[in-house]
């Protein structure tokens, strides 16, 4: 694959500032319903569980693994922020009787919107942009009211660009392999199941710690990709008024699918980055993330035990 050339600093800067768009327009537009018959008990692997305020909570549960085990459903769940959460929905979040919560947040998207659990979830904070240097909105947020300035610094394919680079920062930033380390560490212990991990849109930081997880698990790489690219059926959908009145103003088409979809090139970028530097998702784990062989055994015994 082709390398994106771009500064890592720039990289990262970028990302950070896309990020405040990200929140910025996780409140606008309406939640999709289509799929709000979903339950959790009649959800296919990968979908979502039809909780409204949090429509892109799935469980990793259910997929196939290349030798034909079953990775267990219901111990983890990837989702989008849990903020704005109805009480009704809030009832259904409690049925799923998680014990942890990993939120993957930098301090301004908690600011933002803190998480809301269900009473006696423990709250695990992982900033895996710690390192990230960190840019306010105000720029990004003026730029995207001058549609003209935002295709000039976002359109063009610029967006798409920057977001390859930076999920490779994924894996080479020093606070995201802390934090991605702990997480899964933390999903090898049964007495912290079930657990669910969550950034803002449930995309690029929840979809790396997705992708990582079920490929160590043995999940073929063509399944951990349409996990990957099912955020799309449920988060494109909240922001798409917002799209209308960005692109009725001037604004390039381009520029909210690139910030807000899942790509395909974006996750395999972090695939690409992962195996130029470790080689394997199991060097990955145990150099990049300090996770040894019998730690990864262990996690596979806890989520293939049945088959």
């Amino acid at each position: 694959m082709k390398r994106t050339a771009l500064p890592c600093a720039h990289a990262r800067t970028f990302f950070v500032v896309l990020l405040a768009l990200v929140v910025m327009l996780s409140g606008c537009g309406t939640t999709d319903t289509k799929h709000g018959a979903d339950t959790a008990a009649e959800a296919k692997p990968g979908q979502s569980l039809g909780i409204e305020s949090v429509p892109n909570l799935r469980d990793l549960g259910g997929y196939k693994t290349s030798d034909g085990a079953t990775v267990a459903g219901k111990l983890v769940y990837r989702s989008s922020q849990l903020s704005d959460i109805s009480a009704g929905d809030m009832k259904k979040l409690a049925n799923l009787n998680l014990k942890t919560d990993f939120d993957l947040r930098t301090a301004e998207e908690r600011d933002a919107n803190p998480d809301e659990l269900p009473p006696g979830v423990k709250s695990v904070w992982l900033n895996v942009l710690a390192d990230a240097p960190q840019a306010g909105p105000a720029q990004l947020n003026s730029s995207m009211k001058d549609p003209k300035a935002a295709n000039a610094a976002l359109g063009g394919g610029k967006a798409e660009a920057m977001f390859e680079a930076s999920y490779r920062q994924f894996i080479t930033l020093s606070s995201a392999k802390t934090s991605y380390s702990q997480l899964f560490l933390t999903l090898g212990n049964q007495k912290q199941l079930p657990a669910l991990f969550h950034c803002t849109g449930g995309k690029d930081r929840t979809g790396w710690a997705a992708a990582a997880f079920l490929t160590l698990l043995g999940v073929p790489k063509e399944t951990v990709m349409e996990d990957y690219l099912r955020t799309n059926d449920y988060v494109l959908p909240t922001v798409q008024k917002a799209n209308d009145a960005f692109v009725k103003a001037g604004g390039d088409p381009s520029i909210f699918s690139a910030i807000q979809g899942a790509k395909k090139e974006y996750l395999e970028a972090a695939f690409d980055e992962m195996t130029t530097r470790y080689g394997t998702i199991e060097q990955y784990f145990s150099e990049g993330l300090g996770i040894d062989a019998s730690q990864q055994k262990a996690l596979r015994d806890l989520y293939l035990g049945q088959r």
